[in-house]
């Protein structure tokens, strides 16, 4: 089978490799020609486990081609994906400017029928727009006669995580219309099933009403925690307990209830915001995902709160170390990451900044220039510093030498934007410790 995947960012990637993994011949295709030379020469423009050896797997086996020519391609292909960006508007709604453009290319160059999957996270009944796209232009070169079929295919990709959910996911969703459509994509995922994993066919509508759903529950969850953590601080309660508690309940669980500093990325904000939008289109309210946006928007600003109250508003020329970037651990993906909020509220109330990522080094001065001091490692990124705030829990900030660190610092504040650390621990080594969720524990 011979596919092709437009759009070679997280999701197109990741699934073309993958695919390509399973036996499956897939050409990625993509506008920047700068990224698909690199990438033909083994050069990978985002940061994920695992994803540069299947690559260069791959391509070396020519199972997996890139090219900027979509026209010399698309009739070699059974199906070809839609995988490319949907970013927010300045209103919020999913700009899917680049999903048209697809369209319109499919539809003025293919000859033959295809089987046209939205994998783009997409407002429900996008991929009808897109039928109906490609068909106006078939019409104006007179090939009103030429079948096609759309599907819709949303991803549950975790950045950091993205490989192994792919070619191990918990469900994969596809939404068809016609018996056609259902055998090719059958045929795709057969070598999947061996995995035991289901595929859930449904109706394109609910397909692509789910992807909005899951998000938009999960980032609830995200919200519903941090909230329950700004109260416990305030009366008193253990936040861990607590989740442990309300976790042990097979009705709930104990996923994405750990409180933090705020959910960023790619995905959860421009989704949660889009889906409200499209209740509004249909003159519904989402109350609940305004709140938890709202909420969110306030959760990103704790960390800085926490320091200035520490210091009694007195900020004006202390310097902190940021230590993690990135808005998730195992990605350099800085968008919308609570990072950000924190170190511009730092620089406007005059506060000198030094960072480190294990990840996302480069990917931060593209959004801070040099406003910052970029260290070379997490005891580097504490010289002289007032307090250690640390937004992104990489795993290789979970055993530092506090000693170490307590020598290099000015003053003793570790503030725990994801709660890694032991508190009680903490305070043995001489710091002062703020987490989410919990009374401040000062140094003895």
């Amino acid at each position: 089978m011979k596919i092709a995947i437009i759009g070679t960012g997280y999701v197109g990637l990741v699934s073309g490799a993958c695919f390509a993994e399973m036996g499956v011949d897939v050409t990625c295709v993509d506008i920047n020609t700068q990224k698909i030379e690199d990438l033909k020469q083994g050069i990978i423009p985002i940061y994920e486990p695992g994803l540069k050896n299947i690559v260069l797997r791959n391509t070396e086996a020519n199972r997996l081609h890139f090219t900027a020519d979509l026209a010399s391609v698309i009739n070699d292909m059974e199906i070809v994906f839609i995988a490319v960006g949907t970013p927010s508007d300045e209103m919020g709604t999913a700009d899917l400017s680049y999903v048209m453009t697809v369209a319109e290319n499919i539809g003025d160059n293919m000859t033959k029928p295809l089987l046209i999957v939205t994998k783009s996270t997409v407002p429900v009944g996008t991929s009808f727009r897109i039928r109906e796209l490609v068909r106006n232009r078939l019409d104006k070169r007179e090939m009103r006669d030429m079948e096609f079929d759309v599907a819709s295919n949303p991803e549950f990709l975790k950045e950091g995580a993205a490989v192994n959910d792919f070619m191990s996911p918990d469900r994969v969703v596809v939404g068809v219309e016609s018996e056609r459509a259902k055998e090719l994509m059958t045929r795709l995922y057969r070598p999947f099933l061996l995995n035991n994993f289901r595929v859930i066919f449904m109706d394109i509508l609910s397909s692509e009403m789910t992807k909005y759903a899951s998000n938009a529950m999960l980032a609830t969850r995200i919200s519903f925690m941090n909230d329950v953590a700004n109260l416990c601080e305030l009366v008193g309660a253990d936040v861990n307990m607590v989740r442990r508690g309300i976790g042990s309940d097979s009705r709930i669980g104990r996923s994405f209830l750990y409180p933090g500093c705020g959910y960023g990325g790619s995905c959860f904000p421009k989704d949660i915001r889009a889906f409200i939008k499209v209740g509004e289109i249909f003159g519904y309210e989402m109350k609940l995902l305004k709140a938890v946006e709202a909420v969110n928007n306030t959760q990103k600003n704790i960390l800085f709160e926490k320091f200035n109250r520490f210091f009694k508003g007195d900020i004006e020329n202390k310097t902190v170390a940021v230590w993690g970037l990135s808005f998730k651990p195992e990605t350099d993906d800085m968008r919308e990451a609570p990072s950000l909020t924190l170190i511009e509220s730092l620089l406007e109330a005059g506060v000198t900044v030094r960072v480190y990522d294990p990840a996302a080094m480069s990917e931060a001065r593209k959004y801070l220039k040099n406003k910052i001091y970029y260290a070379t490692d997490i005891y580097d990124a504490v010289q002289g510093v007032h307090a250690i705030i640390i937004p992104t829990e990489w795993k290789e900030f979970r055993l530092p030498d506090w000693n170490r660190l307590k020598e290099s610092m000015h003053d003793n504040l570790v503030i725990d934007g994801r709660n890694i650390y032991n508190k009680e621990e903490l305070a043995s080594h001489g710091f002062t410790y703020s987490g989410i969720g919990y009374i401040p524990v000062p140094s003895p």
